[in-house]
């Protein structure tokens, strides 16, 4: 009922899932990962013990393969699964329960495993793989799992029709505020054309916590601190960091830089300031 793929990113910091299925807030049931662990879909008739279970024998140094064998030897219904995993190193093992609904099946890559069931053929995945081989590798992971499932979906996809599709990717110190490892968290839980949300959300999250290029960031010397701190107290506001939370911009700031996009919006909403 779900196609999905599970990959590392080709500099090995990044985990991540994205999934699509003619099922409820598919989401919630089939993507796990853990920064410097590794990455699982769990599906068909999904067992979700298998995620905790497989990151656990990954963090204690299991292959995928290892993990995956181990998954299926200790569950009686494994005829009826279907698991995809990427571990630490990259390496990938894929799983298609012989009992699964057709189609069915998967194939594996250098860091990505690629799996769906109840598709309208094996071009799903074909479609799906092809897009990752073809991909940019310096590209956002988040950003490359999503186009394969684009892929996936224009090319038949679940043969039931669509209504969920879901986004993880963790990269160490990715999280909000580096606080965790969750860099993407996204999920459309039920919609007619999910795909095309998740894409629309991704595009969302990347304006309010992007990945800043080199380029574009700005030291945060105490001129500029003061500087930007001074224009938000021009605005009516407390200082620079309530500006900052208003706008939801904590994402573009660090410890040590902040980013153009700030320093630019923040003299834009100060017009009396334009001299400077």
């Amino acid at each position: 009922m779900t196609f999905s793929i599970v990959a590392r990113s080709a500099d090995g910091t990044s985990w991540g899932v994205a999934v699509a299925s003619k099922f409820l807030a598919a989401g919630s049931a089939v993507p796990a990962a853990v920064a410097g662990i590794g990455a699982i879909a769990t599906q068909a008739l999904a067992n979700v013990s298998y995620k905790a279970q497989a990151l656990a024998l990954l963090d204690e140094g299991a292959t995928a393969s290892v993990a995956l064998q181990r998954l299926i030897d200790d569950d009686e219904g494994r005829d009826q699964r279907q698991v995809g995993i990427v571990d630490l190193d990259g390496l990938a093992a894929t799983y298609t329960g012989a009992a699964c609904l057709d189609w069915a099946g998967g194939e594996t890559g250098e860091g990505v495993a690629i799996q769906g069931n109840i598709l309208t053929g094996p071009e799903v995945v074909a479609a799906m793989r092809a897009s990752w081989d073809e991909g940019d590798p310096a590209a956002p992971l988040a950003e490359r799992l999503l186009a394969a499932l684009r892929a996936g979906d224009e090319a038949g996809g679940d043969r039931r029709g669509r209504e969920s599709a879901a986004l993880l990717v963790v990269t160490e110190g990715g999280g909000i505020g580096g606080f965790d490892d969750v860099q993407v968290d996204l999920r459309v839980d039920h919609h007619d054309d999910p795909v095309t949300e998740l894409e629309k959300l991704l595009a969302i999250h990347g304006t309010y916590f992007p990945d800043v290029p080199l380029d574009e960031r700005v030291p945060d010397t105490p001129e500029l601190m003061a500087e930007l701190d001074s224009r938000a107290r021009s605005l009516g506001l407390p200082g620079l960091m309530e500006w900052m939370g208003q706008h939801n911009l904590e994402g573009y700031g660090g410890p040590d830089w902040t980013a153009r996009t700030v320093v630019d919006r923040l003299r834009a909403a100060t017009p009396e300031w334009r001299s400077g």
